[in-house]
């Protein structure tokens, strides 16, 4: 089956809208809260077809806590003489540059490089991305979960260190060859998706410095949730929903707004402004939402589908922070 997945798409059969090169990411971090750090990174780098031409790994210090040790491996004593984000990021920038960034979860990996980024004022050279995940959707791979080893599994891919960057980085790019080969030979659109490097970010005060390693996760990682970014709790919005944004009109405090996709203002800190302004922020869309506030507003994601079902209006984020900047007091009940 593997053979014929990888054989399958003929050079003139190959779709000339496809990326012309990959880099397959993994990073291990600190945990899976906005404010967590990367401690290692590689990287595989693949042509057109899939083919790997090259590949890099570093550990990296990330000046606190490591977090998790259990899982990745890395102690403070381990990462304590390994270089800082700053002094790998033009490698790295170099080995990501003019390519499709790779990842399992994308989003995950994608949210952690651009902060890192930020955080040494500058950044990554990723334009798009491609989520494994996504893609055996895609394909309507049968695979029990999404978890990388079920997907390595179904190629018949052996993992022999999990949870270490490298050995993650190599089996998701042999997992992702016969995936983009089968995706070829079927004509199958690629589920890529924006990068939009963050211009405005924050990180949480106080972050343990590394050498000081408790015996648990570092307070607010969030690292149990199983998502990268926990919910944020927030008091009720005290004013009532007045239904939709209409073109042309300003903002009115109680409206429901939802957002999807990357932004250029770290989400917080975006979702900060709109409840400061008076407005309710959605986790979710629904016909009660007012307003979606999104970059990419053909990436498919279940908020686009759900307000184009719905006629719910979208708009990107510049335009909602000009709309910020005068949004109409609520009616007095």
């Amino acid at each position: 089956m593997l053979e014929d997945l990888t054989t399958a798409a003929s050079p003139a059969s190959w779709p000339a809208a496809y990326p012309q090169g990959y880099a397959v990411v993994d990073v291990e971090t600190t945990g899976l809260a906005r404010d967590d750090r990367i401690i290692s990174a590689a990287v595989y780098r693949l042509d057109a077809r899939g083919e790997v031409q090259d590949h890099w790994y570093t550990m990296v210090n990330p000046e606190r806590d490591p977090g998790p040790v259990w899982i990745h491996g890395l102690t403070s004593d381990m990462l304590e003489g390994a270089p800082l984000f700053q002094d790998i990021a033009e490698e790295f920038a170099d080995r990501l540059a003019d390519r499709v960034l790779v990842a399992h979860n994308a989003v995950f990996d994608w949210s952690m490089i651009a902060r890192e980024y930020a955080r040494v004022e500058r950044e990554a050279p990723v334009r798009q991305r491609l989520c494994t995940i996504a893609l055996s959707k895609e394909l309507g791979l049968p695979l029990p979960n999404h978890k990388l080893e079920s997907l390595a599994a179904h190629f018949g891919v052996v993992q022999q260190r999990a949870h270490h960057a490298l050995d993650d980085a190599r089996v998701l790019a042999e997992a992702f060859r016969p995936s983009l080969r089968a995706a070829a030979h079927g004509g199958v659109r690629l589920p890529l998706l924006e990068c939009r490097p963050l211009k405005e970010w924050s990180d949480s005060p106080a972050t343990p410095r590394i050498g000081r390693q408790p015996g648990g996760y570092p307070s607010g990682s969030g690292y149990p949730s199983g998502s990268w970014r926990p919910s944020r709790k927030r008091p009720a919005c005290p004013y009532p929903n007045p239904g939709r944004y209409e073109e042309g009109k300003p903002l009115k405090q109680g409206m429901r707004v939802a957002f999807s996709g990357d932004t250029s203002i770290d989400r917080e800190l975006l979702e900060d402004r709109a409840v400061e302004a008076g407005l309710h922020v959605a986790t979710s869309l629904s016909r009660l939402t007012s307003l979606l506030v999104t970059n990419d507003p053909d990436s498919g994601t279940s908020k686009v589908i759900k307000a184009k079902q719905f006629g719910t209006p979208v708009i990107d984020e510049a335009a909602f922070g000009q709309l910020l900047r005068d949004v109409e007091p609520a009616t007095e009940q």
